[in-house]
């Protein structure tokens, strides 16, 4: 099968999730759950524990296979596709727990993203026009404000500089999709404002989708949000428009708001 758009209407969404669901046994974590992304736009999926969210992630990324419904990626059917293939066309994945080369520097950890796709022929013609990818390597530190620590090694970095740097390494992917799972996750509250203006610049070339549990970084960044509980859509809407629903209320019922959900 050849990995060829086909033709769609200019509003057809960056990527369509259609009535998609995930059967573990006898347990189906996600319930024919629709969702749809826009380029340059920010949508988060929030939730109660066990609502689905990072099932329906890995379904999404090719690390769990659905058992019903579509997921359609800049008009390609990408349904069951492995997560290089996804990578191939656009899809990068960041996860709760930093991916990173911890024994590289930061920006060598760029620099790996930067040429990943490079064949040995095209490393060498890189070396030797080192000059362009240096000023590729600052420009991704810099957007990271990790430009003072490019020779740092990157498992000596703090917590919130690496995440800082894996998303930024992800970004050097130039994907077209990047799905952020839990990007505040365990961070300190002075390691949030940095990657909240990091993704939003993100944002400003491909399409965002995250999942969150800090709904304050919800309510300051996502343009929509999809609400799941019992691995089906609750609701769906703008962020304050689904803060005030009865069923949402209901649902975080006992669950401060600045806590995991």
């Amino acid at each position: 099968m050849n990995d060829i758009p086909c033709r769609v209407p200019e509003a057809t969404p960056l990527i369509a999730v259609v009535d998609l669901a995930v059967r573990f046994g006898d347990f189906e974590a996600v319930r024919g759950v629709s969702v749809a992304l826009d380029s340059r736009a920010i949508h988060a999926v929030i939730g109660p524990n066990g609502a689905g969210k990072t099932t329906l992630f890995n379904a999404i990324s090719g690390f769990a296979k659905p058992t019903r419904g579509r997921v359609v990626l800049a008009g390609v059917d990408v349904t069951n596709y492995a997560p290089d293939r996804l990578a191939r066309l656009g899809l990068a994945r960041s996860f709760q727990i930093c991916s990173i080369f911890p024994n590289l520097t930061a920006g060598d950890n760029i620099r790996v993203a930067l040429t990943r796709h490079l064949s040995g022929l095209q490393l060498l013609r890189r070396r030797a026009r080192r000059d362009s990818l240096a000023i590729q390597v600052e420009g991704l530190l810099r957007e990271a404000g990790l430009e003072s620590e490019g020779n740092r090694r990157a498992g000596d970095l703090p917590y919130g500089r690496r995440r800082l740097l894996e998303i930024v390494t992800t970004i050097a992917m130039a994907p077209k999709l990047l799905l952020l799972d839990e990007p505040t996750a365990g961070l300190a509250r002075e390691d949030v404002a940095p990657v909240i203006a990091l993704i939003r610049r993100v944002a400003l070339r491909c399409g965002v989708l995250l999942v969150e549990h800090n709904l304050n970084v919800v309510e300051s960044l996502a343009t929509r949000v999809t609400v799941l509980a019992d691995g089906r859509v609750l609701c769906e809407g703008p962020y304050h428009d689904v803060a005030r629903d009865a069923r949402v209320i209901a649902a975080y019922i006992g669950v401060p708001r600045n806590a995991g959900t």
